[in-house]
């Protein structure tokens, strides 16, 4: 085999990542968009330039470290967004939060103490977070159940028959359950000439301090516990990810020059992670980050072409797409909780943080999000020294 090419295996192990890492979640990322007030043209370019994000990451830092870097956007910080009650200022003042996570993330890559600050944060505490943020999205399916029966069972059931025979199937075949769904719904609704193409939107931010805290902050702090850390963890496991620092630089700079188009957080993947550093994307561990750059390059492609499938999710009934996202989430959510509460020492601590978070309470501008962070670190602080 000619070294000049790229083995062929690494090329369709990353047409299968890409389609798990886009179809898997890309309902979730609308449910964000949308309750952060963007329009229709808003969210298509939004979930277009998440997408050309992520894969120009995935191409650029894979060519550059020869590593199978995979890059996601941030699935957690997007359920969060989902939750979050929207800015005054609407959409603007959502995409200054998002410019505002991404420098963190650049800062955190480059200097070290406020990676360390970031990673200080009680992992209990942070994934106790996460799933109170995911509960409200995931009862949304068992409330469809009640509402709407024909339309909600047959994605939770080929979900569920799908996972299992293969779990990384789940949701991909769900997300065609739903389309067929959404078609026999819209019918002749569906006719005409889709737009192809979704032309980029720019949104200039918005910046006050109340979005900047109670949404910024958590979209950062979510996505560095959550994707960030543990897509480098993946990554070193499999003998990859050293000076792991300008990777997340990196895809925090990508964050941030993505933002002002509707893009969340650009962030750095786990479960891709492991689908492109394994044997099974090529025996040669030197060649496996050819599976990262075409996983990038099948990413541009499946944004470019959002439009269409933003316009054809438009037709939905009610609860379609949010029972969707939540059987997307069902296994994050049940993975953070058992994380959660894993520590009997830390188990209170989790408990209120969950609590306050799920509660959806907003305190002075602040979404539960941030006083469960903050009362869950406090009582792990209280507790701690109290043990001492």
């Amino acid at each position: 085999m000619s070294k000049s090419l790229p083995p062929f295996q690494t090329v369709t192990t990353g047409l299968v990542v890409a389609v798990v890492g886009f179809f898997s979640s890309f309902p979730i990322l609308l449910q964000g968009l949308n309750a952060m007030q963007a329009d229709a043209a808003q969210s298509a370019a939004g979930l277009m330039a998440a997408a050309i994000s992520m894969g120009l990451a995935g191409i650029v830092l894979s060519l550059w470290r020869r590593e199978p870097v995979s890059v996601a956007w941030s699935t957690p910080g997007v359920a969060l967004l989902a939750v979050s009650a929207a800015p005054e200022s609407g959409f603007a003042g959502a995409v200054g939060a998002f410019l505002f996570a991404g420098l963190l993330t650049v800062i955190a890559g480059l200097w070290k103490p406020l990676s360390r600050l970031a990673a200080a944060i009680p992992a209990s505490i942070a994934q106790a977070m996460l799933a109170g943020v995911l509960l409200s999205l995931c009862l949304v399916p068992f409330r469809a159940l009640a509402e709407a029966p024909a339309q909600a069972a047959p994605i939770i059931l080929t979900w569920f028959i799908a996972g299992r025979v293969n779990r990384l199937a789940a949701v991909p075949a769900a997300v065609i359950a739903a389309a067929i769904v959404i078609y026999v719904d819209a019918g002749s609704q569906l006719q005409g000439s889709p737009q192809w193409i979704s032309p980029p939107v720019w949104v200039t931010p918005s910046f006050s301090l109340s979005t900047l805290v109670g949404i910024g902050v958590p979209l950062f702090i979510v996505t560095m516990a959550t994707q960030n850390i543990p897509g480098v963890a993946v990554m070193r496991s499999y003998g990859y990810g050293e000076r792991s620092g300008p990777l997340v630089a990196a895809v925090g700079g990508f964050s941030v020059l993505s933002a002002p188009l509707g893009a969340p957080a650009t962030c750095l993947a786990a479960i891709t992670a492991a689908m492109c550093a394994n044997e099974d994307s090529h025996p040669d561990p030197r060649q496996r980050y050819w599976t990262a750059v075409f996983a990038g390059g099948f990413y541009c492609l499946l944004g470019l072409f959002s439009a269409v499938i933003t316009g054809f999710v438009a037709f939905a009934p009610p609860l379609v797409v949010g029972t969707l996202a939540g059987v997307a989430l069902l296994g994050v959510l049940g993975n953070s909780a058992a994380a959660a509460f894993e520590q009997p020492q830390d188990r209170e601590a989790a408990v209120m943080t969950f609590l306050i978070t799920a509660s959806g309470v907003t305190i002075l501008g602040m979404g539960g999000a941030v006083w469960g962070l903050l009362a869950g670190c406090a009582i792990h602080i209280f507790n701690t020294r109290l043990r001492r």
